[in-house]
C-alpha cells in the first residue's frame, strides 16, 4: 500500500513526483513506454527557466528525474494497462503486476498526430516538428510549411511569421476548416500562402528537412516543394484510453478536471497535456504537476484528520 502513485512522466509526472517526494509520501511513478514524454523527442528547449544556454529534451527530463528520486521517489519504466478507481484503494496494474495507492495523479499526456511516414520520423528534431512555440525560432529567416486546415494550423502559421521569411499551409482540401476569424487572418498575413488540395507523400531531405513531396488529390501530380522546415498541427490524442469508463473525459477524450487538478473520483487527480488543451507547454505543465502534488498532499492529509 503506497501513499501515492503518479501515472505519466513528463514535466507534469516528475514536477508531481518532486512535490509530493519532498512531502515524504515516497510515490511511485509509472514512467510508461516513453519515459520523459514528449520532450524526449525534441532536441533543443530553450524556453524552460533556469537554461539561459538552453538544454536538450532528454538531459532536462533526466535532471527531473534524478531531482525527484533524490527525494525518495520510486520509477517502473513500463506500461499501465488496467486500473480499477472505483474504491479506495486503487488498484494499477503494470502487465499482471498489481499496485494499490490511496491516492493517484494521473499525467499520461497528449500525443500529437503525425503522418506515419518514415521520412517523418526519422527527421524529428531536424527539420519536423509538432509544436511551433517550442521550435519556431530555429527557423528564423526561413521557408516552412505547416501541414493542417483547423484553428491549429493557423495558430502555428501565424506565430511562425515572426521567424520565418515564408509560411506555407499545406492542406489536404480546397479551404481552411478554421473559424472564419482564423481563416481571415491567414488569408491577410503576407508571410502566409496555401497549397491546397494537397498531401504529404515525404519529407524530403537527408540529415535535416530540404523539402516535401506532395500529391494533388485532385490530379494525383506529385511535386517537391523546397522547404526548411515541416511543422505538423493536425491535432493531438489525450493518452486516456486506460482511463475510460473509470473517469470522466470531455467529447475530445481529455480529462476532465474541477478546482485545478480534482477529477470525479475524489483522491485521483489530473494534470499536464491530459487535461491541458490550449497551452501544451513543458512549463505550464509542470506548473500543473506541482498543483496536483499539493492538491493530493492535501486530500491525503484530509482523510487522515
Amino acid at each position: 500500500m503506497r501513499d501515492l502513485i503518479i501515472i505519466g512522466s513528463g514535466p507534469a509526472g516528475l514536477t508531481a513526483a518532486i512535490y509530493a517526494a519532498r512531502a515524504d509520501l515516497k510515490p511511485l511513478v509509472i514512467e510508461g513506454t516513453q519515459p520523459g514524454g514528449q520532450l524526449t523527442i525534441t532536441t533543443e528547449v530553450e524556453n524552460f527557466p533556469g537554461f539561459p544556454e538552453g538544454i536538450q529534451g532528454p538531459e532536462l527530463m533526466e535532471r527531473m528525474r534524478q531531482q525527484a528520486q533524490r527525494f525518495g521517489s520510486e520509477h517502473v519504466f513500463d506500461l499501465v494497462t488496467r486500473v480499477d478507481f472505483s474504491k479506495r484503494p486503487f488498484k494499477v496494474w503494470v502487465g499482471d503486476t498489481k499496485h494499490e495507492a490511496k491516492a493517484v495523479i494521473v499525467s499520461t499526456g497528449a500525443s500529437a498526430r503525425w503522418l506515419g511516414l518514415e521520412s517523418e520520423k526519422r527527421l524529428q528534431g531536424r527539420g519536423v516538428s509538432a509544436c511551433a512555440t517550442c521550435d519556431g525560432f530555429f527557423f528564423r529567416d526561413m521557408k516552412v510549411a505547416v501541414v493542417g486546415g483547423g484553428d491549429s494550423a493557423v495558430e502555428e502559421a501565424t506565430f511562425l511569421t515572426r521567424f520565418a521569411r515564408e509560411v506555407v499551409i499545406v492542406h489536404r482540401r480546397n479551404e481552411l476548416r478554421a473559424s472564419a476569424v482564423m481563416r481571415e487572418r491567414a488569408s491577410r498575413d503576407p508571410k502566409i500562402s496555401f497549397l491546397w488540395d494537397s498531401i504529404p507523400e515525404e519529407i524530403v531531405g537527408d540529415d535535416v528537412v530540404t523539402g516535401m513531396k506532395v500529391r494533388n488529390v485532385k490530379t494525383g501530380a506529385v511535386s517537391t516543394v523546397p522547404f526548411d522546415g515541416v511543422f505538423l498541427a493536425i491535432g493531438h490524442t489525450p493518452n486516456t484510453e486506460v482511463f475510460k469508463g473509470q473517469l470522466d473525459l470531455d467529447e475530445k477524450g481529455y480529462l476532465k478536471v474541477e478546482r485545478m487538478t480534482h477529477t470525479n473520483i475524489p483522491g485521483v487527480f489530473g494534470c499536464g497535456d491530459v487535461v491541458d488543451t490550449r497551452y501544451r507547454q513543458a512549463i505550464t505543465a509542470a506548473g500543473w504537476g506541482a498543483m496536483a502534488a499539493l492538491d493530493a498532499q492535501h486530500w491525503l492529509t484530509e482523510q487522515k484528520n
